[in-house]
């Protein structure tokens, strides 16, 4: 069953911290969403992370969801840019996002612990696949783009 428009149930809106996982500086690490109720875009590619606890730091929380989706351990996230959403009732989420440098070694050490798959995409098919989360894609965009550069 297909769990997109209409099948999410309650979704609940939170704070997140997602990374940008770029592959040698080349390739961008997205995991494919389970297909289950309750998360928001299940079965589209997304950026690894999550929400994000109460009163916890934005990078520190990443790093935890990091640990627990991949196994990963991240000495370092650099701040990339901030969407922020108005949920009306809920008020305002955001969505942070990190960039996250790996060599393509590191992916053989990885180990999926949520989601159906993961695989690492250049850029230009991430823009042009039919099943990505939009802000994630919006976010690729303005990193592969430079459009927040000065």
């Amino acid at each position: 069953m297909d769990f997109f428009l209409g099948g999410e149930g309650q979704l609940v809106p939170r704070d997140a911290a997602v990374a940008l996982i770029i592959v040698d500086d080349r390739r961008y690490l997205l995991q494919l969403r389970d297909q289950k109720p309750n998360i928001f875009y299940p079965g589209h590619w997304g950026l690894f992370g999550g929400a994000i606890e109460t009163k916890e730091d934005p990078a520190a929380g990443l790093k935890r969801e990091l640990k627990e989706e991949l196994g990963l351990d991240v000495p370092e996230c650099c701040y990339f840019t901030n969407f922020t959403f108005d949920y009306g009732q809920h008020g305002l989420v955001f969505r942070r996002f990190y960039e996250v440098k790996i060599a393509e070694s590191e992916l053989t050490c990885l180990t999926l612990r949520e989601g159906a798959e993961m695989r690492a995409f250049p850029a230009s098919e991430i823009l042009n696949m039919p099943r990505v989360v939009p802000y994630d894609s919006f976010a690729v965009w303005l990193h592969v783009s430079g459009a927040l550069k000065a």
